[in-house]
């Protein structure tokens, strides 16, 4: 028996519809709906949530890759360097994070967006 590929989600509203799918929770209420005839919104839901919390990343702009990758080359960011690096991070990531001065936590952003470039720049060598 093979099972199901479930698509990768956009956002919030494509993970719920996966779990209410999973769970069989949207095969009720689909039924349901087929037998009052009463939509039940899921389609309009899902829409809205995924506009309001979607996980897709934007691409780096050229002005931002080379920001980016001098950054990534410093040891340590300036305060200046660390608002630099927030920006790009919230716009890429549809984030809206404050500039952070926790160590750990900018080593993560910074994880994600080493991760990110090298992506692009995988993707710049296959063009």
């Amino acid at each position: 028996m093979s099972k199901k590929r479930i698509a990768k989600p956009g956002g919030l509203g494509d993970v719920i519809e996966n779990i209410t799918t999973a769970t069989g929770i949207k095969k009720a209420v689909d039924l349901f709906s087929e037998v009052t005839g009463i939509d039940c919104g899921c389609d309009a839901r899902k829409e809205k949530l995924n506009k309001m919390f979607k996980f897709e990343v934007n691409c780096l702009t050229k002005d931002e890759y080379e920001q980016l990758s001098s950054l990534l080359k410093k040891g340590a960011f300036t305060n200046q360097d660390n608002r630099t690096f927030t920006a790009i991070y919230n716009r890429v990531l549809n984030r809206k994070d404050d500039v952070t001065y926790c160590q750990s936590c900018l080593i993560d952003r910074v994880k994600k967006m080493r991760k990110l470039l090298k992506e692009y720049q995988d993707e710049l060598n296959n063009i």
